[in-house]
């Protein structure tokens, strides 16, 4: 099945979903402190359930209510040897390899869609170094580990995927003995481990960084079971605000600007563009006579650069966005699909290595374009509508549940029309 959007303005107020990348990280948290953490403003996307699942697998209590958690992290690593199905979710495997190592443990990690083909070589690297046993299959996750991760040495790359070292300072805490990560190669999603850093030092670990070269972790610390709000998404904000930038009429409401959320940067970037941030005691708007082309360093904020793209697609002048190609390696190749939206869209997009150039102009066209079964390329395209002369159809538009299970939802309300069609 497939929708079939027709291009309207947007008009309204939209509540920001919460921050999926905050709330993996506050439930990992609160089911390593012994006690009980009550985790409020929670939305129930299938990532976000994938981590409450793989924290139940390992003993952990969490009760689920409408929009909160509570959770009892007393009886976690109960369990030694358990089925761990991260479905499609990266940050919940990568995050809870370590962890699940905390105790000798035998484990089985299965997945779904394009999970097995993300890269895993900095864990497989640890595990020959520390003797874990461990056998894969390529292409799929079906991945058996047999062991225990020790404290000590350890050197990861900083180009792959910042969840590696998340994962780390989330176990090593836990670990007897002391560590030290060393980062091989420079760090890129600085504003990840940003949050896990501090999401860490709300629950009593504290962990130095030295200027994301090198970390030192203390072993035999404790989690402090705390109670915690989850805040509004900023790479989910990034659609409205450049929503915003399209000439649409979008208030956001939630919005904590002094977030330590990498994608608050999009904020930035369109006042680049020539935009105006406007906040308010009802909320907060981006606003915009004439875009113009701007360059992009894509290398810390890659969740925003799909829709970066769309508001470089319609401004004026010529744009290149640079350092992404770390996309190729997402839900989906996110540079290869995000220029052939563009390009399909009636927009002029060309595609390289490790960037991507978008020659601006005036409007977008429509017509019939892929979702990837990717939540973010989706959501990209219905903004994309906005701008677009004829509809707009996506197909498989349910991959936003991944991330945003009210996203069709919001966007009607904010005058949204589409309908389900037949591809054929």
């Amino acid at each position: 099945m497939a929708i079939s959007i027709t291009p309207k303005q947007l008009s309204g107020t939209v509540c920001v979903p919460p921050s999926k990348s905050l709330a993996h990280r506050a439930i990992i948290c609160a089911s390593l402190s012994r006690g009980r953490s009550v985790i409020t403003n929670i939305e129930y996307s299938q990532d976000i359930r994938a981590t409450i699942g793989a924290m139940k697998s390992l003993g952990t209590m969490i009760f689920e209510y409408d929009d909160y958690l509570e959770i009892d992290g007393t009886t976690t690593f109960m369990r030694n040897q358990c089925e761990i199905n991260c479905f499609e979710s990266g940050s919940t495997l990568r995050f809870m390899i370590p962890i699940s190592l905390v105790c000798e443990s035998n484990l089985h990690y299965i997945g779904e869609g394009r999970l097995g083909k993300r890269p895993m070589q900095v864990y497989y690297d640890i595990f020959e170094q520390q003797g874990i046993s461990y056998l894969y299959r390529e292409n799929v996750l079906d991945l058996y580990i047999r062991g225990r991760m020790h404290g000590g040495e350890f050197e990861i790359p900083g180009d792959v995927s910042s969840q590696f070292l998340s994962g780390l300072l989330f176990a090593l805490p836990l670990m007897d003995e002391d560590s030290r990560i060393v980062i091989t190669s420079p760090m890129q999603s600085k504003g990840y481990v940003d949050l896990t850093l501090q999401m860490l030092e709300k629950y009593g670990i504290h962990i130095e960084n030295h200027d994301y070269r090198e970390f030192i972790i203390r072993g035999g610390q404790q989690y402090q079971a705390c109670d915690y709000r989850v805040e509004a998404d900023f790479s989910q904000a990034a659609f409205y605000l450049v929503a915003g930038a399209l000439h649409n009429d979008v208030l956001l409401q939630d919005l904590n600007i002094d977030s330590y959320q990498g994608d608050k940067v999009v904020i930035e970037l369109l006042k680049q563009m020539g935009c105006q941030f406007e906040r308010t005691a009802q909320g907060d708007r981006i606003s915009c006579q004439k875009m113009h082309a701007i360059t992009i360093d894509g290398s810390q904020c890659p969740d925003i650069i799909p829709v970066m793209a769309l508001a470089c697609a319609v401004s004026e002048g010529a744009s290149r966005i640079e350092n992404i190609s770390r996309l190729r390696i997402k839900e989906c190749d996110r540079l290869k699909a995000t220029v052939e939206v563009i390009n399909q869209l009636g927009g002029q997009a060309k595609e390289f290595e490790d960037a991507m150039e978008i020659q601006g102009v005036a409007s977008l066209q429509g017509g019939h374009v892929s979702s990837y079964h990717d939540h973010r390329m989706a959501m990209m395209e219905a903004i994309a509508s906005s701008v677009c002369d004829q509809p707009v159809v996506i197909d498989d538009e349910q991959c936003v549940d991944k991330s945003y299970p009210d996203f069709w939802q919001d966007f009607q309300s904010l005058g949204g029309d589409f309908h389900e069609c037949e591809l054929g």
